[in-house]
């Protein structure tokens, strides 16, 4: 609901955006200004507090979150608005420099972004009224995601006949150009109980908002809309998801986004040609091949490094130097190829340290020995080389990321082996 400059709600006004969703810009006034602070997703995962302000316009073009429809991005005054957020019959528009109230301001809407959303938003309404009229399927909820939507349909399951009817019969209607309007009523209009919607929100105020699908649906809503499915292109259902408490997630991309996918799509598919030097009806059985070649291969790698490990634990154990701590290094390896050089070693008199990969970067460690002695410096070990493990048994072993202080690690053992050797 639009607000006039003393702040009194006018019930009879939507926003300029709901009752113009294709404008793309507009002038209007500033009501106020106040000091906000702004929490986003910065760098990292990590949340970001921005200062900035508050602005309340006397009407704006710009669509605040709701309905299931993310908010929009645009500008006042040629300033990024980063915020659109409804508190009750006002839009507040976060921005980062201050506007004094009472002037005169240009608004403009991202287009892009607006399109998108309308296109996406009027695509739900239209599975929703197509999936309820020719299974019952009943819509509970829905998201309108930054690379797909969902529809959450109350139904534990759905099979892939239904799932292509729905999309032939949503894109027959995008075909038949029927018209979608917007109409406004009171809320003790009896034509409201006829109307489709999952209720209002508990700050509502003015008129109920209605959007009909010609001949198709009619229902409750606040967000922007095409004025004809012709506007949606397309449809494309991407396929279901298990939902929780026993729902199912229909996913699907309108208009410019099933462009995007198909544009996404085609380039994959002209990479795997080059790759794999066949054309793309033949793709799924070149990759299965190569799968296959590459199991075998890694079969007989992992033989290979068995018997390698094998010949190792013999040519330490027969070295000259065999005897207190016994150390080993290779860049090729994993935990297996350590545990069969120990296993073959044998560890209950003597410390043995191997490690496998990355001289100097990160890798993986096996400390074997007496049971007390690798007890007391495994997790010295592992402080050493700045990593992480556990162990049992006479075995100790887990990730490092500083294979650079292997060294370190091996005076600690000779330490350690020295101290026990004067106390006997």
């Amino acid at each position: 609901m639009r607000i006039s400059r003393s702040g009194s709600r006018e019930a009879a006004m939507a926003f300029r955006c709901q009752r113009d969703s294709y404008a793309r810009e507009f002038t209007t006034s500033v009501v106020s200004c106040r000091p906000a602070e702004l929490q986003t997703d910065g760098s990292h995962g990590k949340k970001e507090v921005l200062s900035g302000f508050q602005v309340v316009l006397e009407d704006t073009l710009l669509f605040p979150e709701g309905g299931g429809q993310p908010d929009d991005r645009g500008t006042i005054n040629d300033i990024s608005v980063l915020r659109v957020t409804r508190q009750g019959a006002q839009a507040d528009h976060f921005i980062q420099t201050p506007l004094a109230p009472g002037s005169q301001v240009q608004v403009r809407v991202d287009w892009e972004r607006r399109f998108d959303h309308m296109q996406q938003h009027s695509g739900q309404h239209l599975i929703t009224a197509v999936a309820d009229h020719l299974f019952g399927l009943k819509t509970t909820s829905w998201e309108l995601g930054r690379l797909r939507s969902v529809i959450e349909l109350d139904s534990p399951s759905m099979t892939a006949e239904q799932v292509d009817a729905i999309e032939q019969n949503v894109n027959e209607k995008i075909r038949d150009r029927l018209p979608v309007s917007v109409r406004e009523l009171s809320l003790d209009d009896p034509e409201v109980e006829q109307v489709r919607g999952r209720g209002l929100p508990d700050d509502h105020a003015g008129p109920i908002r209605v959007v009909t699908i010609e001949g198709v649906d009619s229902n409750m809503c606040c967000g922007t809309h095409v004025n004809n499915l012709s506007d949606l292109q397309v449809i494309k259902i991407l396929g279901t998801e298990k939902g929780k408490k026993n729902k199912t997630n229909l996913i699907f991309l309108a208009g410019n986004r099933v462009l995007k996918w198909m544009d996404r799509s085609h380039g994959t598919e002209r990479a795997l040609t080059t790759l794999l030097k066949c054309g793309a009806e033949d793709h799924v059985e070149a990759v299965k091949k190569l799968q296959n070649s590459t199991k075998l291969l890694q079969k007989n790698n992992l033989n290979l490094l068995r018997d390698l490990a094998v010949h190792i634990a013999n040519s330490l154990r027969n070295s000259p130097d065999w005897g207190g701590v016994i150390v080993l290094h290779r860049k090729e390896g994993d935990s297996e190829f350590m545990n069969i050089i120990a296993n073959e070693i044998g560890s209950e008199e003597n410390l043995l340290f191997l490690t496998v990969g990355d001289e100097k970067g990160a890798g993986l460690f096996l400390l074997a020995g007496p049971a007390e002695a690798v007890e007391t410096l495994g997790p010295r070990v592992a402080e050493v080389l700045e990593g992480k493990g556990a162990g049992k048994r006479g075995r100790f072993q887990g990730k490092a990321t500083k294979m650079s202080r292997r060294a370190e690690v091996q005076a600690l053992l000779q330490d350690y082996i020295s101290t026990q050797s004067a106390e006997e």
